[in-house]
C-alpha cells in the first residue's frame, strides 16, 4: 500500500486549520494565556483527519523500535485505536494503551489501560498538542514506573513553547507533525 505522505500532510493541515485552530484568548493546560488555541479532537474524530494523522504518525515511526503506542487521556485516546488498527493493516501491528490522569477509583484500579505488562517494553507516547511537555511527562512517569522504556514522544502539533527543550534535557526523542507557527503564518490575525 503506497501512501502519498505529502497529500496526507496537506489534508491533515487543512482539516486542522478548518476544525481545530481557534483564534481568541484562552488559558492553556500549562496555565499560560494565549491568543490562539488548538483543539485536535474535531480533527482526530474526522474520518479523513484520523486517517491522515495515522499515516503521518506511522511514517514517523518507520525506523523506531516500538512495542506499544499510547498516551495520556484524553488527548491521545481518539487516535490510539485507529493507530493500532492501521499499524496492523500495514503489517506492523503496534498495540495501544492509554494512561489515566489519576488511578481509577473502582474496578482494577489501573492507571495504564489496554496492556497488562510494560516491563522492558519500548513505548511511543502520542500527544495531541504539546505546549511545555508537562502533560506527556506525567504519562512518561507512570510508564517508567511500570518498567516501560520511552522510545519517543510524538505530537500532532508543537506550540513551540518549551517542549522540545524539556524532552532534549530529559534525553527523550521528540517530534511533531506540525508547528503552531505554520498555522499562525497561514492564517494571520484579522
Amino acid at each position: 500500500m503506497t501512501v502519498d505522505l505529502a497529500a496526507a500532510r496537506a489534508s491533515a493541515f487543512e482539516i486542522i486549520r478548518q476544525k481545530s485552530f481557534i483564534r481568541g484568548e484562552v488559558t492553556l493546560a500549562s496555565g499560560a494565556k494565549s491568543d490562539h488555541y488548538f483543539n485536535m479532537k474535531p480533527t482526530m474524530f474526522d474520518p479523513e483527519g484520523s486517517r491522515a494523522l495515522c499515516e503521518l504518525i506511522l511514517d514517523r515511526l518507520s525506523d523506531v523500535e516500538v512495542d506499544y503506542i499510547g498516551g495520556l487521556e484524553m488527548g491521545a485516546v481518539p487516535l490510539i485505536g485507529p493507530l493500532a488498527l492501521m499499524s496492523g493493516l500495514k503489517g506492523r501491528p503496534i498495540p495501544g494503551f492509554f494512561v489515566r490522569k489519576t488511578v481509577k477509583g473502582h474496578g482494577t484500579r489501573q492507571r495504564i489501560e489496554g496492556v497488562t505488562d510494560l516491563n522492558g517494553k519500548r513505548v511511543v507516547v502520542v500527544e495531541d498538542v504539546t505546549t511545555t511537555g508537562g502533560s506527556a511527562m506525567s504519562a512518561i512517569e507512570a510508564l517508567r514506573e511500570a518498567g516501560a522504556k520511552i522510545a519517543m514522544v510524538i505530537s500532532i502539533l508543537d506550540r513551540q513553547s518549551g517542549a522540545t527543550e524539556l524532552y532534549r534535557e530529559a534525553g527523550i526523542p521528540f517530534t511533531s507533525l506540525f508547528l503552531a507557527s505554520e498555522f499562525l503564518q497561514a492564517a494571520p490575525e484579522t
